[in-house]
């Protein structure tokens, strides 16, 4: 078992081409993220320090580096999911970071995408990710390889069915906060 820095860690060493995460929880327990959460229900400006963030990726993309992130929703959004996508996918997605919506409410998930949290990088490495029902990390465990075959077409399904966020989130102006986002 990973922690979130052997977790870290472990991707940073092995991300040389792509990386690639399924996300199915309406709701992460994120500390370093808990300030801008609270600032965005309360109705407040934001968000806080997100250039190092935005230049992380764009640093990656400028060397061929590229992460893809599909999240499967079902609407309404939570308040949570609506935060994520206002504040982090719409700038994750402007700064290079590929992003798709699968929500469950327009449209089936494919059969083959398991109903976890889960990371691929490159075709050679799978970890799958344990939360706690609130959304808070447990941990993460090394995948087996075996895994890996039945992974790659879950996340070619995932991707194949997902809608462009940026797409989905123009399409949905009833989810933002800010309407000047739509």
């Amino acid at each position: 078992m990973l922690n979130e820095q052997e977790l870290g860690e472990f991707i940073d060493t092995r991300f040389t081409s792509t990386l690639f995460r399924l996300e199915t929880l309406d709701r992460y327990d994120v500390s370093s993220e808990i300030d801008d959460y609270r600032r965005y229900v309360a109705g407040q400006p934001g968000p806080l320090n997100k250039q190092a963030w935005m230049d992380m990726i764009r640093s990656e993309v400028a060397r061929d580096l590229h992460t893809y992130r599909v999240h499967v929703v079902r609407s309404p959004l939570t308040d949570y999911l609506r935060y994520e996508f206002e504040w982090g996918y719409s700038r994750n997605a402007e700064a290079g970071e590929h992003i798709r919506i699968i929500d469950t409410a327009e449209q089936r998930k494919p059969d083959v995408v398991p109903d976890h949290d889960w990371w691929l990088i490159g075709d050679e490495h799978l970890v799958l990710m344990h939360y706690n029902p609130d959304g808070t990390f447990q941990s993460a465990s090394i995948g087996a390889p075996e895994l890996i075959p039945r992974y790659v077409a879950a996340r070619n399904a995932a991707w194949a069915a997902g809608i462009d966020f940026t797409d989905y989130w123009r399409r949905h102006p009833q989810y933002h906060r800010d309407r000047s986002a739509a």
